[in-house]
C-alpha cells in the first residue's frame, strides 16, 4: 500500500504514494537543519509553516512559506532549515 520513510533519527518522516501527478511523498520535518540529496528532479511544496532552503551554489537562504514551491535538480545536495515542524509535498520527476 503506502511506504513510510524515516530520516535523521526520525526528525523527517514521509509517506510515499502514487498520485495523479506521479510519484510523491507527503512528509513532515521537525524543527532543525537537514541536508538532502536528490536522485530525480524534486518539486517541493510547503503545506504549512515555512522552510528556509539553501540550494547548491547559492550563498543566501531563501524562505518558502505555506503553498510556495521550489524545484531541486537531479543529482545535487541541498539544505533545509525548518524553524518549526513543517509539512511538505514532494513530487518526483
Amino acid at each position: 500500500m503506502f511506504k513510510t520513510n524515516e530520516y535523521f533519527d526520525g526528525n523527517v518522516k514521509s509517506i510515499a504514494l502514487e498520485s495523479a501527478e506521479g510519484r510523491a511523498t507527503i512528509g513532515v520535518m521537525a524543527k532543525g537543519e537537514y541536508e538532502f540529496g536528490t536522485s530525480t528532479i524534486e518539486i517541493m511544496t510547503v503545506t504549512s509553516g515555512k522552510l528556509e532552503v539553501l540550494m547548491p551554489g547559492e550563498t543566501e537562504w531563501k524562505t518558502y512559506k505555506k503553498f510556495e514551491t521550489f524545484v531541486v535538480e537531479k543529482g545535487v545536495k541541498f539544505r533545509c532549515r525548518a524553524t518549526e515542524d513543517t509539512p511538505y509535498l514532494c513530487l518526483y520527476k
